[in-house]
């Protein structure tokens, strides 16, 4: 059962509310959210341990070579990483994490808030991911920053239809 709201405007519609784009979008942000709690968590972990002992170990349990150029690049990094800076990268994951949980929360409950505030923390990226980008293309930061335009399309296109906006995308 597909439930429409009444426009303001007699005889007129607006668009659904329920959307299943709308839905997917609330469920990825939600699962990036997640991700940067369990990657917040895992800074917080690494205070007061042996780094270059845990990284070792996960290379070993996700047989990867120990001697990898990528294992020893990731390693001498985190060798040089203080407590201060874990501490710090682990607030700012939890801060990032708290966005994409609010903003997935509020996609799947269908809050028009949420629409609007995933429409602006994610415009808002898109300058420092073509940043990131030009500095060094990759497919990976090409298809983040395809899905993040195309959310932000989708999403104002729906708040335009919704709220009759005779500019609205097509």
């Amino acid at each position: 059962m597909v439930v429409t709201r009444r426009s303001s405007t007699p005889g007129k519609t607006a668009a659904p509310r329920g959307s299943t784009a709308l839905i997917l979008i609330g469920l990825f942000r939600l699962f990036k959210g997640l991700v940067l709690v369990a990657a917040g968590i895992v800074a917080l972990k690494l205070l007061h341990k042996d780094i270059a002992d845990v990284v070792t170990r996960w290379a070993e349990l996700l047989r990867i070579d120990p001697a990898d150029r990528v294992v020893q690049r990731t390693l001498d990094k985190l060798l040089s990483t203080t407590s201060r800076q874990l501490k710090e990268v682990s607030a700012g994951l939890f801060i990032y994490a708290s966005l994409f949980l609010t903003e997935g929360a509020g996609l799947i409950l269908q809050k028009r808030w949420a629409e609007y505030f995933t429409v602006i923390t994610t415009s808002a990226l898109i300058p420092l991911e073509v940043y990131e980008l030009a500095k060094r293309v990759s497919t990976v930061k090409v298809a983040i920053l395809a899905v993040n335009v195309v959310i932000v399309w989708y999403l104002i296109s729906r708040i335009r239809a919704e709220r009759g906006d005779p500019r609205r995308a097509r």
